[in-house]
């Protein structure tokens, strides 16, 4: 796994793959401009009234939509007045633009109440992706929304259809970020628990039977709660669902009353297409699946949304309805709605992650071989009384001066000099087991040399509690290659030729980390910056599960002034 890659030969291959699309998109590219107030608003998504962040007014905010090779810039004025802000464009490689990731710490300073800021960046690769606060666990309060790109005029996708639909996949609480956050950093540690609703693009219910807090009102007469239509369809048609999931905790199982799905895109990749009746779909995934109006066209059908991989009774599953064309759009299906697979099957989960491979005619050929390994194991620590994720047993925690900046600038005080380690005690450490260490906190940074091939494994193991739970990693700035998911204990001698797929890998942004195994993905460093590897589940961040990554930052050109002025960057041009 250590040997030098036919870089060369790659390049080639993706400069043959996009190269003619990319061309015609160059020539036809546009300039998007988008205008956004960012504020708090009192908002009843699941009938319960609370404070949501809102894109001008709306949560979730507007979908962003542009052709290949177009340019997007969003004026961003933070109006919250008394909390910071950035915002991250989930899924776009900001190619030349790695200040404009939109994490606050990584690449940028936040942006204060009062102030505004602009990201501009070119969106460079078809497919459907997202937004989301990246500052603190803001995400959680709803700052979020859809990002559509289509291809360029003349270029021809694996699929037909008709029409198509955007579908958004959140978890909701009635606790605010500040209530969460706090509970995360107290002795003793109070977890965020399971969320209070699931909701389908924006809208769900909360039975106002329960119990609710004294400050909340909870109305089911609220114009911004109930059952919603989610798309209305014509039999015979067959529909694209763009379906992201920007949940902060839950991992998900999506379906559509008596009707088949075709996966055909994952995370702006095309795949060898299956068929699925639940389409299992993790905190920072995309799909794009095929959906045909093959039923009864005298009913609606159910689309509900179920918590998998957690014991979350409490949580009531996601509904809305799919409305065929002549009936009333807020007919409510004459059946009861689907319960979903078993929580804790973890065995078709991970059949439904090996079953996701690259569209035949669209193959991106893995490097033969990494230049370096990283074998990443989680445990979760204690450390000085406060609970924590830690990476090879350092819990991660964002410096005061964006790492973009001091990197590029030399500022070596502004965060930890220490390398962090490139793997764990394979042999002594045991993953059913919790962490016999306590562990450290700080922020050190993996340097990746420049235009090498860097292989991850991500080893899960159990947490304090002696349980084991689902893990969806996130890297920014690149794509990565799924080599391979397995049981147990990673094991370099005999896993790395039997199990990885280097033949038809599919590429992602995203890929979960089950229960009990491990999750072994493969990247190109070819990116100049500093970006941000990471578990997509808000508290997880939040506690420290995430590493970073340096390559080139050299090469990177002069930053923007607008994203400094925090830290060691005052006084910085």
């Amino acid at each position: 796994m250590m040997l030098p890659s036919p870089r060369p030969l790659v390049a080639a291959i993706l400069s043959f793959c996009l190269g003619s699309s990319l061309l015609l998109a160059v020539a036809d590219a546009k300039v998007r401009h988008y205008d956004w107030d960012i504020s708090y608003q009192k908002k009843s998504p699941d009938c319960f009234e609370k404070l949501a962040v809102t894109v001008n007014g709306e949560a979730p905010g507007p979908t962003i939509r542009a052709t290949q090779g177009d340019t997007v810039v969003v004026t961003v004025h933070n109006k919250l007045e008394t909390e910071n802000t950035a915002i991250h464009w989930h899924g776009i490689r900001q190619i030349d633009t790695p200040w404009a990731d939109g994490v606050a710490g990584v690449t940028q300073c936040p942006i204060l109440p009062g102030e505004t800021f602009t990201y501009r960046f070119v969106v460079d690769r078809a497919g459907t992706y997202m937004y989301h606060a990246h500052y603190g666990m803001q995400r959680v309060a709803g700052l979020n929304g859809m990002i559509v790109v289509t291809v360029p005029e003349g270029v021809r996708e694996p699929f037909t259809y008709d029409e198509e639909h955007t579908v958004l996949l959140e978890d909701w609480w009635h606790k605010s970020v500040y209530d969460q956050a706090t509970g995360l950093s107290a002795k003793p540690f109070v977890f965020v628990g399971e969320p209070q609703s699931l909701l389908i693009n924006g809208r769900g219910i909360f039975n106002c039977s329960k119990p609710v807090p004294a400050t909340g009102t909870c109305n089911t007469s609220s114009p911004d709660c109930g059952l919603r239509s989610l798309f209305t369809v014509v039999p015979g048609k067959t529909y694209l669902l763009r379906i992201g999931s920007l949940t902060s905790l839950s991992s998900l199982s999506f379906e559509i009353e008596g009707h088949s799905m075709t996966v055909v895109e994952a995370d702006g990749h095309y795949v060898r297409p299956f068929v699925v009746r639940n389409l299992f779909i993790y905190s920072g995934e995309t799909y794009s699946v095929l959906v045909k109006a093959d039923q009864d066209p005298m009913r609606n059908y159910w689309a509900t949304s179920h918590i998998v991989g957690r014991n979350a009774s409490t949580t009531p599953s996601g509904k809305a309805i799919v409305n065929y064309a002549g009936n009333d759009p807020q007919m409510t299906p004459p059946t009861t709605p689907t319960t979903g697979p078993p929580w804790n099957n973890t065995a078709i989960r991970v059949e439904q992650s090996r079953a996701i491979v690259a569209h035949p005619g669209y193959v991106v050929p893995a490097p033969a071989r990494a230049d370096r390994t990283l074998l990443l194991l989680n445990t979760q620590n204690n450390i000085d009384g406060h609970i924590k994720w830690t990476i090879n047993g350092v819990s991660l925690h964002f410096p005061a001066t964006p790492y973009l900046v001091s990197m590029k600038h030399g500022l070596t005080a502004a965060y930890d000099q220490r390398p962090p380690l490139d793997s764990y005690d394979l042999m002594g450490h045991d993953i059913s087991a919790p962490a016999p260490t306590n562990g450290t906190i700080g922020s050190p940074v993996y340097r990746l040399a420049f235009d090498s091939v860097v292989d991850v494994v991500l080893q899960n193991s159990n947490m304090l509690n002696n349980m084991s739970e689902t893990h969806p990693w996130h890297l920014h700035g690149h794509d990565f290659w799924v080599l391979g998911h397995g049981d147990g204990k990673f094991n370099p001698t005999t896993d790395a030729w039997r199990l990885l797929n280097v033949k038809d890998p599919i590429m992602k942004n995203t890929v979960p980390l089950h229960p009990d195994g491990w999750t072994a993905i493969r990247f190109h460093a070819n990116n100049p910056g500093v970006w941000l590897f990471h578990c997509h589940i808000e508290a997880h961040v939040f506690m420290g599960m995430g590493v970073v990554f340096e390559e080139g930052v050299e090469r990177v050109r002069r930053l923007p002034s607008s994203i400094m002025g925090c830290g060691h960057s005052k006084g910085l041009h």
